[in-house]
């Protein structure tokens, strides 16, 4: 006999920001990974405006789950609805709304309801369900908070940027280089360690140690393959201290000539790592050039790699 188990919970956050500051931020679901260290991507599936369906993948309680939901946008009451349609297992349903109120020109509350239910009702189950939906649920407006009071330096501290190649040769063999990243110590001479598993199909963990002008870095992450769009996202999990958030995504497009190969780049710079990182007179300015160099620099590698790989395959047949 299957029980289904159901609780609500209420949570709210001053946020001194304005409340349309802070409605914008929660309606742009797209850019969470950036903001909340659990999002990894979120990808739209359909908007009407007023309407959307996204699927997320996400750290709930240290697992990496994935969900489809509905979401409908009421920027007149900064009001958000939401409702799983697919939710992450042992969650039988989750749905509830987000709304901002605003106290003043600078001042507002966050408030999130929301409500759940567990199928079955084993202990474990139940347990589980309740301190991930919490601790999302808290997570969520204290990066909401986070962000949005820095709403005055949001666009100096986001760069994005893109590096791109031609390739003449079929994408399938530019994605297989791209997919099997795990091999690119055996090919890529900054790269000189890569860990990667893949435990669902279609999602892959990674940990990778670059060489750079400071010494080694190790990052890890977590990449979502779409290969029938032969599209990669990913987001670094543990970034270079510089960054506070980095994702990405490696597209490949066909044409009459070959494919064109595009490594886009979105970073959060960490503010506060700048001087210990380039020295204490560096600016926010001089951050932003030397991480763009730097990341571009490396991007633009692995995509000459790319072609390479691509291009020597096809003068083998």
């Amino acid at each position: 006999m299957s029980v289904e188990l159901a609780d609500k919970a209420t949570h709210k956050v001053h946020v001194s920001a304005p409340a349309g500051v802070v409605y914008a931020l929660i309606a742009d679901a797209v850019n969470w990974p950036l903001h909340f260290a659990p999002s990894i991507h979120v990808e739209r599936l359909e908007f009407d405006g007023e309407r959307e369906r996204l699927r997320t993948w996400c750290f709930l309680d240290g697992r990496l789950k994935s969900w489809t939901s509905w979401r409908h946008l009421d920027p007149v009451k900064r009001r958000v609805e939401f409702r799983q349609e697919l939710p992450a297992a042992p969650l039988s349903a989750l749905g509830g709304t987000v709304s901002v109120t605003p106290l003043g020109p600078h001042s507002s509350e966050l408030e999130l309801l929301y409500d759940f239910s567990v199928t079955g009702g084993l202990p474990d189950d139940v347990a589980w369900a309740e301190r991930a939906t919490d601790g999302h649920g808290r997570i969520q407006l204290a990066g909401l908070k986070a962000v949005a009071e820095r709403w005055t330096r949001l666009d100096e501290l986001v760069l994005t940027f893109e590096e791109s190649v031609h390739v003449n040769g079929p994408a399938e063999l530019v994605y297989d280089f791209l997919y099997r990243a795990g091999d690119w110590p055996q090919t890529v001479p900054h790269v000189t360690r890569a860990h990667l598993t893949e435990d669902v199909p279609g999602v892959q963990r990674m940990t990778m140690e670059t060489l750079t002008e400071y010494g080694t870095h190790t990052t890890d992450s977590v990449r979502i393959c779409f290969p029938h769009a032969e599209r990669i996202v990913y987001k670094q999990t543990a970034a270079p201290t510089l960054l506070e958030a980095h994702t990405g995504e490696w597209s490949v497009v066909p044409d009459e000539r070959g494919v064109t190969v595009t490594a886009q780049h979105t970073v959060v710079l960490r503010e506060e790592s700048i001087a210990a990182e380039l020295g204490a007179h560096a600016s926010l300015a001089q951050a932003r050039r030397h991480v763009r160099e730097a990341l571009g620099r490396d991007c633009r590698v692995l995509l000459a790699h790319a072609k390479q790989h691509a291009e020597s395959a096809v003068r083998m047949l």
